[in-house]
């Protein structure tokens, strides 16, 4: 904990993710180091749960109409790309000397990649739910499909097994068969009802208790009927994800899914074998990025077979280059069997550690770097990978957080033609609002670069919708340290905190009740028949006044408390028809979803807003349509977009 807190600490400050940080704190661990643990596999075990949390996140991501539509990515592309890197790497393997039981188990174990770095890393940078992400994640489901045929054929590719290959793969596949069927039949008509009842309860505990059980027992079923732990979780999160609490579930179960993780990948850290770095370090750089250059390559090839876009295909397989975790397990059985030799065992670890290490950047530049690999003249269709630029603005509005507040002053600036951009930590809002058009950033808007990406420098106006008077004192600050002279306007609840923000460099300050009182006043001062000329100045001199004659109340015995039911809230959501959606060729009228109560607030098209779009407008793959109603309205519309019925 000590070495983490260290690491992720001076790799913040220099600018490298926190996955690289535990990796350094692993191997300083590590026995070629302090030697903190005699026995690192002993920690695998909990690691292993930082994965199941991770899976099980991901499948709240991925709805069971969603994964349908994705079919074909992941039992074509995922499938192709499996074949053809073990087969390719598999020959590589035997013109290197290597035995056909070697060569194949090395071939299968290079092919693999990291479903962990590669799904951590997307959600930081907040491109999950693109194209180019869900062909890499696709491809990623199919390979941790894949680890089970090798976690069975290893034992038999030793001398000493003597058992019929094709019974024990028949016998696999019809435990599997059985518990995915029993996992989804469970997640559709047993989970929802639980988490009713636990909602019910109104008890926080109670409901982070019952995710963290539903996530471990998934996992722990799967594993059971020799399944990886992982596949259950993600099942068990996929039937939760259609259901209305999975925002509230992802957000129980991140912070233990957090922590795990880096604990997993410290373990990573300290399977490096510092000796056989050393005395093969040139032979392993050199076997790195050959492997991740031809295994960007495979998934080209595998891409182009099932004809997906050029720059998707390349961007995904700059994503899923590195080798997995899985390979470290296939490892480890390899070499108790005596498939493979402790020095072959090592050099994979070695180089799946150096891979892995280099991940983080190749993700976050891989869409400018499939640019180039396509070829500089093409242009590829907007995407939610790119995200806004606020460099490219001047004289625009720089809206920090975008919740209720913020998005409706977005939609009256917009009305009025005023460029903006948004500034969010919700990833969840972050990729829902990307996906509807909205021009929006993911990050802590009081940082530095997060302010400078928004174009600070060039803006008109900053304004800070979120109700945290410290943060919001940190905004101001970062501002006037970027841009001395640009406005800065904070809007906040109550009064209690306007002096310290004006101390702080806050141009204007709004206090939300204070507003509404002055609203409420001028409508009352106009019924009583005071002149407008006279209300505006009154109201005019309240604000310059910083609100005198509106502080000090006569305490009573009651407070105000405001509640708003849950089924009174309008959800807005952008649904993205896949090429397999059942609405695709059909007018908007004819989708009829005033019966569900649900409106259509927009369409996009090729990256650009359709303009008023009229009833008759057809539906084509790729568009996004943007509904709005009552949640559990807004996903049965969905589901009748995607699936029909």
């Amino acid at each position: 904990m000590i070495l983490a807190v260290i690491n992720v600490a001076l790799f913040k400050r220099i600018h490298l993710p926190p996955i690289l940080a535990y990796l350094f704190a692993g191997i300083i661990a590590g026995p070629g180091v302090l030697g903190l643990f005699d026995h690192p596999e002993q920690m695998q075990l909990l690691a292993e749960i930082g994965i199941v949390f991770l899976l099980f996140s991901l499948g709240l991501e991925f709805s069971l109409p969603k994964l349908m539509a994705m079919r074909n990515l992941v039992f074509g592309v995922g499938l192709g790309q499996m074949l053809i890197t073990t087969s390719v790497c598999s020959v590589v393997a035997m013109w290197l000397g290597l035995s056909v039981s070697a060569a194949v188990v090395i071939g299968g174990m290079l092919a693999l990649s990291s479903t962990a770095i590669v799904i951590k890393q997307v959600a930081e940078l907040g491109i999950l739910n693109n194209r180019r992400t869900q062909l890499a994640i696709s491809i990623l489901l199919f390979q941790d499909l894949a680890v089970v045929p090798f976690l069975i054929v290893i034992p038999l590719l030793s001398e000493s097994a003597h058992v019929s290959l094709a019974a024990v793969l028949t016998e696999a596949l019809v435990k599997g068969a059985f518990v995915i069927a029993l996992l989804m039949s469970v997640g559709k008509w047993v989970l929802p009802w639980i988490f009713r009842e636990v909602a019910r309860t109104r008890t926080d505990e109670l409901f982070v208790l019952t995710t963290i059980l539903i996530a471990l027992m998934a996992g722990g079923l799967t594993y059971t009927f020799g399944l990886s732990m992982a596949l259950g979780a993600f099942l068990a999160g996929m039937m939760l994800g259609e259901s209305q609490y999975r925002y509230q579930l992802e957000a129980d179960i991140r912070p233990f899914r957090d922590i795990l993780m880096g604990l997993f990948f410290i373990t990573v850290g300290m399977e490096l074998d510092l000796s056989v770095m050393i005395s093969n370090g040139l032979w392993i750089l050199i076997g790195v990025v050959g492997l991740m250059c031809l295994k960007v390559f495979l998934v080209r090839i595998s891409a182009w077979l099932f004809k997906c876009d050029a720059i998707d295909a390349w961007s995904a397989g700059l994503k899923v280059c590195q080798i997995g975790e899985f390979s470290f397990v296939i490892a480890a059985l390899a070499t108790s069997e005596g498939v493979l030799t402790a020095e072959q065992s090592s050099m994979v670890v070695c180089m799946g550690v150096v891979s892995m290490a280099l991940t983080p950047w190749l993700i976050e530049h891989s869409l400018s770097l499939a640019k180039k690999l396509a070829g500089q003249n093409r242009h590829p269709l907007p995407d939610n990978d790119e995200l806004p630029e606020g460099t490219q603005m001047s004289d625009h509005v720089v809206i920090a957080g975008f919740g209720r507040v913020g998005q409706s002053v977005a939609r009256m600036l917009k009305l009025e033609c005023i460029p903006f951009i948004c500034i969010d930590v919700d990833p969840i809002r972050v990729y829902e609002s990307r996906n509807a058009g909205e021009s929006i950033l993911f990050g802590d808007a009081s940082q530095k670069e997060i302010l400078h990406r928004a174009g600070v420098e060039r803006a008109r106006l900053v304004l800070v919708t979120f109700d945290l008077p410290t943060k919001a004192a940190q905004v101001i600050s970062t501002s006037r340290q970027l841009a001395t002279g640009v406005e800065v306007m904070v809007r906040i609840k109550r009064d209690y905190q306007l002096d310290n923000l004006y101390a702080a460099g806050a141009s204007q300050v709004v206090p939300e009740m204070q507003e509404g009182s002055l609203m409420l006043i001028s409508q009352v001062l106009h019924c009583a028949g005071v002149p407008m000329s006279r209300i505006l100045k009154r109201v005019r001199a309240e604000r310059k006044g910083r609100y005198d004659h509106l502080h000090g109340f006569y305490p009573g015995e009651t407070t105000e408390i405001s509640f708003e039911a849950e089924d009174k809230l309008e959800f807005i959501h952008a649904v993205i028809l896949t090429p397999h959606a059942t609405c695709l060729g059909k007018q908007l009228h004819e989708l009829d979803l005033n019966k569900m109560r649900v409106k259509i607030k927009g369409l996009r098209r090729d990256g650009y807003e359709v303009s008023e779009p009229e009833g008759d407008e057809v539906l084509k793959t790729g568009d996004v349509l943007v509904i709005a109603g009552k949640p559990r309205r807004v996903e049965r519309a969905e589901r009748y977009l995607l699936e029909g019925g």
